[in-house]
């Protein structure tokens, strides 16, 4: 099993990344928020990696954080959800909303994700439900986040904002602001 690849990088098209490892080309899939986090062209970066043989096709998924991928191999496990489904979920939420949405049992968040329907949110919010590990759940008494502060995150990252610039950004927001006005007013905090 390939476990991790170090390397250059070649190509880069959402979602698939060209790693040039020694004169060898990987072609790994990659979620959003890793990919997001890459970096320029022609340099070296670490990909944590999990490998799908299939009957017909052999898969490579590729991943910046150990939990990310940890993740992934929770979904995977999930029934009725393979590798592209679960590359969508976390290419839609953050691990962190992911869990936050699996401890609130909250099916509406995970149904925004593209490829995921009612059934599908039901069965990850039951399959996963005290998986993805106590570090990832909100501590008790904390502040859930919101759905419009959830969806003002993704969209800072679509714009090319790591997570950690997204989340400084969400901070400084007041509170029950709408997603639109939310975006601009983020959007305006981190041009300065």
């Amino acid at each position: 099993m390939i476990g991790r690849l170090s390397g250059t990088l070649a190509d880069k098209s959402p979602p698939t990344v060209l790693l040039d490892v020694g004169g060898v080309g990987y072609e790994l899939d990659v979620p959003m928020s890793t990919f997001y986090n890459l970096p320029g062209l022609g340099e070296r970066v670490v990909l944590l990696t999990h490998f799908v043989v299939r009957e017909d096709a052999q898969l490579l998924f590729g991943f910046l954080t150990a939990t990310e991928r940890a993740t992934f191999r929770e979904l995977v496990k999930v029934s009725g959800v393979g590798p592209r489904i679960a590359l969508a979920v976390l290419s839609g939420l953050s691990v962190t909303e992911l869990a936050a949405a699996v401890s609130r049992q909250d099916g509406a968040r995970l149904t925004k994700v593209p490829g995921i329907g009612k059934k599908t949110a039901e069965r990850l919010l039951l399959e996963l439900k005290g998986k993805l590990g106590p570090d990832l759940a909100l501590p008790a008494g904390a502040p859930a986040v919101d759905a419009a502060q959830a969806d003002i995150l993704q969209a800072l990252q679509a714009l090319g904002y790591n997570e950690r610039e997204a989340q400084a950004a969400l901070k400084a927001l007041p509170a029950g602001v709408g997603v639109s006005d939310g975006i601009k007013l983020a959007l305006k905090a981190l041009s300065r």
